[in-house]
């Protein structure tokens, strides 16, 4: 029993097993049926265990890193990945003319919430004197890499920086998911300051139609025109034709409408008043014949005649002559007739000299030019541009290859021709200067900007008669001579018309007519300049300034009192 017992707890042996598998018809393998367990030997799990004790040592030491040497680091990263700064673009300042008008101002559209958008007076006329301006930039990520909310031109531009205001700072704070947590303050926005012009839109909007309606229909390919207070400097009308639409240009979609400003010949961005050159024919003729009064070489009274031409023999080849025409014949002119007129004749022999009678010479002539502005840039101005061009020896000589200077070339200067260029701007100033008896005024755009109203350089002559004698030239322009068109009866006006010929082959003119009003008291100097029309048109830039003196007798009559 006790052998029976023991055997009855006996472990069966693994062979006692196999042995009855014998009797089993087959064994699926794949399934370990009829296998063997092998055990794992001592060897491996050392070598796996040593494995995964290195790994988690490498995370051990990482984590100390992270959470030790470097936390207070990443704790820093980790709040700011939650805090976001975002900057508030400050509104621009409101743009008015002198009498409120609102002409340029900020406007909120519900679609765009960073920013205010800004809009412009639907008007003709006074586009290019404001500008446009150029909003921020976004990447396609949503992300600003432009923040600048500035001035691309005009006032917007020259005035951005009073326009502008100042942007201010946010904090969003965002939890893990993005979503917004909290808003708070850094620094708010300072809206930009509004600017008053002294402009009045009244005289812009006369002064551009008359210019765009002439311009279109006589040929003229653009044109400009200036109103300048002759006592204190301001500008009441400063006009570019063609021009741009600063609407269309500062919202930046209507991608058709800019293709057509951007491929336009006539060039709508060049400002005409402050950067456009232009000969100036004879409105200089009322500078020179006061030089040569100041200078002593002719007196009001002298005449000289104008048979149509004058002839000054060729020195290099006897018997021949070089003939300088008047555009006609206009007999005995003294000064005060030959400024009426426009004599040729007259101003080519008090400019260069003839016969009996002294000239002024190129070099006085140069020097009287520049005392009136011409060829000299306004420094520190809105109205700051293009300097011009007074001809000399020196830049004949750099210009032609070395060219000498002849008698010719003064009389030509004399006249306004050759390599004269001016800016309507100068033109205007150095008219207001004849006007107000010497006072070469600083141009201003500001309604009243007590740092630059009235400051002027004086033009100076030992006897104030002189002014005297070239207004009154300047009358019977008006009432007897070449700007009859303008002789209208609500208003004395003085002026001088001006026609000079440009092209390759003169084909081309620039029409002028510069002055003041009124005559007996002036108060406004003005410059209207049509831009290179065929030479044969009838129709130039006094009938355009008579539209104008029409338009605001109409609108605007309180000027003319």
């Amino acid at each position: 029993m006790r052998r029976l017992k023991l055997r009855s707890h006996h472990e069966i042996a693994p062979d006692e097993i196999f042995l009855d598998s014998s009797n089993i018809p087959e064994f699926d393998r794949n399934q370990f049926e009829g296998r063997i367990e092998k055990t794992i030997s001592r060897r491996t799990l050392y070598i796996t265990g040593t494995f995964f004790l290195a790994i988690g040592c490498f995370f051990l030491f990482k984590i100390s890193a992270l959470q030790i040497a470097q936390g207070d680091k990443y704790q820093a990263i980790s709040e700011n990945n939650t805090l976001h700064h975002s900057l508030i673009f400050s509104e621009r300042g409101a743009i008015t003319d002198r009498n409120g008008k609102l002409l340029a101002w900020d406007t909120i559209d519900p679609n765009q919430t960073d920013y205010s958008l800004r809009a412009y007076i639907k008007e003709p006329g006074i586009n290019n004197l404001l500008g446009y301006v150029k909003y921020p930039k976004k990447d396609k990520y949503g992300f600003y890499y432009n923040t600048d909310y500035n001035g691309a031109d005009g006032i917007e531009q020259y005035f951005n920086g009073v326009l502008s205001g100042e942007s201010g700072l946010k904090i969003n704070e965002t939890d893990a998911l993005g979503h917004k947590v909290s808003e708070s303050m850094i620094r708010p926005a300072k809206k930009g300051d509004n600017l008053a012009l002294s402009i009045d839109l009244r005289l812009q909007k006369a002064m551009f139609q008359a210019i765009k309606n002439t311009a279109d229909s006589s040929g003229f390919k653009g044109g400009a025109g200036v109103i300048m207070d002759v006592n204190t400097g301001e500008v009441l009308a400063s006009v570019t034709y063609p021009e741009y639409d600063s609407n269309i240009l500062t919202d930046g979609k209507d991608t058709e409408s800019i293709k057509a400003i951007l491929s336009n010949d006539s060039n709508p961005f060049l400002d005409r008043v402050t950067s456009g050159l232009y000969s100036p024919g004879s409105i200089v003729k009322p500078f020179f014949a006061l030089a040569a009064l100041e200078e002593q070489i002719i007196s009001p009274q002298k005449e000289i005649e104008s048979t149509g031409s004058l002839k000054l023999a060729n020195p290099y080849r006897p018997g021949e002559f070089s003939v300088f025409n008047d555009w006609k014949a206009h007999g005995w002119t003294d000064m005060r007739k030959a400024i009426a007129v426009s004599s040729d004749v007259y101003f080519y022999q008090i400019g260069g000299g003839f016969t009996g009678q002294q000239g002024l010479g190129i070099e006085r002539i140069d020097k009287y030019s520049k005392m009136f502005g011409f060829s000299t840039v306004i420094e520190n101005s809105f109205f700051t541009g293009k300097k011009g061009n007074i001809p000399t020896p020196e830049w004949k000589k750099e210009t032609f290859g070395g060219d000498i200077w002849r008698v010719g070339d003064t009389y030509n200067t004399s006249i306004g021709q050759y390599g004269f260029q001016v800016t309507p701007i100068q033109a205007v100033r150095a008219v207001a200067a004849l006007a107000n008896g010497g006072k070469l005024l600083e141009p201003t755009i500001q309604l009243e900007d007590k740092a630059a109203i009235g400051r002027a350089t004086t033009v100076s002559v030992q006897n104030p008669e002189y002014y005297k004698v070239i207004r009154e030239g300047m009358r019977m322009t008006v009432t007897d001579g070449t700007a009859q068109s303008i002789n209208v009866p609500y208003v004395n006006v003085a002026a001088k018309t001006g026609t000079a010929q440009v092209g390759t082959r003169n084909q081309y003119i620039n029409s002028w007519v510069v002055g003041f009003f009124p005559y007996d008291k002036p108060k406004y100097a003005f410059a209207l300049l049509l831009e290179r029309g065929p030479n044969s048109i009838t129709v130039g830039a006094s009938p355009a300034f008579r539209f104008f003196l029409d338009s605001v007798n109409l609108t605007a009559n309180e000027y003319f009192q």
